[in-house]
């Protein structure tokens, strides 16, 4: 499959991963829509695009707009979903009703229009806390927030759609992607935002371990898929197969930027910073997160972006985008 001239929906296309998806592919000569509720997207993210791009303000939770917006496609890109922990853990229905209600439709739509390609936004959160590192796509799933849940349910029903209609699907498990249009409240954005006024990281404990993958390389992984697409169905790893802990990735942004040492707050899982207003501490807490990526390796991929370039990358954006990050997100 050739994405040039490839026609594609893009769902959450004015989000943080799925604008640089859609700015990507509409680069490469597709025909893209961005198909977007506006609850975290922006349209500036796709200002100044030269190419074929059409942007459909509607939610996959509106199956009748959802499906008209499909007709004549030939792939959909879903990148939609519900995000934020906190308000996965306070509204469990709605996490699920967006990220698996939402999905259901999506595959709902794909059938009635004919579409074979799917590429589905799933999350290294399925799997919850580590057992073994780092953790293949055969690791045992067993999600400590309900948004791991719904994201899990998805590629359940993704295999099911799969298998009865026919449908290539691709799952994609997220590690943490960072970048330029990230949105404010997980813990690299909170540390860059410190940065910028001259501030140390805070940090609540640090021994965390986190996969770390810069957004290009993902988008750079979604395209294979595209490309490569007899042999890109099933569950994919999507991250940098590296681990680092949460105190180096500090001292990473000190060093960088001559900041006084980390700040260290003794705020447990699930309570108020007192040195970060307005953030509390995920409950749950994941101690271990490194993905095993060789599976996505094999359709010769690799990630290019190493964590010290991605941190500058995002700095810089972020440095002529202070007002993305007033609100925070988590």
């Amino acid at each position: 499959m050739t994405i040039d001239g490839l026609r594609v929906l893009v769902t959450g296309g004015c989000g943080f991963i799925g604008s640089h998806i859609t700015q990507s592919l509409s680069n490469k000569g597709a025909q893209v829509i961005a198909f977007d509720n506006f609850s975290s997207g922006y349209r500036e993210n796709l200002e100044g695009l030269s190419g074929d791009v059409r942007i459909i303000q509607g939610d996959i939770m509106d199956y009748r707009k959802l499906s008209r917006a499909c007709k004549g496609l030939d792939v959909i890109s879903h990148q939609a979903a519900q995000l934020e922990i906190t308000k996965a853990l306070a509204d469990p229905i709605t996490d699920l009703k967006v990220n698996t209600e939402g999905t259901l439709n999506v595959f709902r739509a794909a059938v009635e229009n004919g579409i074979r390609k799917i590429i589905y936004a799933s999350s290294a959160g399925v799997y919850g806390e580590a057992r073994t590192l780092p953790q293949t796509e055969e690791h045992p799933t067993d999600p400590n927030w309900p948004y791991g849940v719904s994201k899990l349910a998805g590629e359940k029903y993704a295999d099911i759609y799969s298998k009865y209609y026919g449908i290539e699907i691709s799952c994609l498990r997220y590690g943490i992607v960072y970048g330029p249009r990230e949105w404010y409240g997980r813990v690299l954005t909170l540390f860059l935002r410190r940065a910028l006024e001259g501030k140390p990281p805070v940090l609540w404990g640090g021994d965390q371990i986190r996969d770390f993958i810069f957004v290009t390389d993902v988008v750079d992984f979604h395209n294979r898929l595209l490309e490569e697409s007899d042999r890109a169905v099933g569950v994919f790893n999507v991250g940098s197969g590296q681990g680092t802990t949460i105190r180096n990735l500090a001292e990473l942004v000190v060093e960088t930027y001559h900041l006084e040492e980390p700040k260290y707050e003794d705020t447990g899982e699930g309570e108020m910073s007192k040195e970060v207003k307005g953030r509390k501490r995920l409950p749950l807490e994941l101690k271990r997160m490194v993905l095993d990526n060789s599976k996505a390796k094999k359709l010769g991929w690799r990630p290019e972006v190493s964590l010290i370039e991605g941190i500058k990358k995002e700095y810089a954006w972020l440095q002529n985008n202070v007002h993305r990050w007033k609100e925070l997100r988590y």
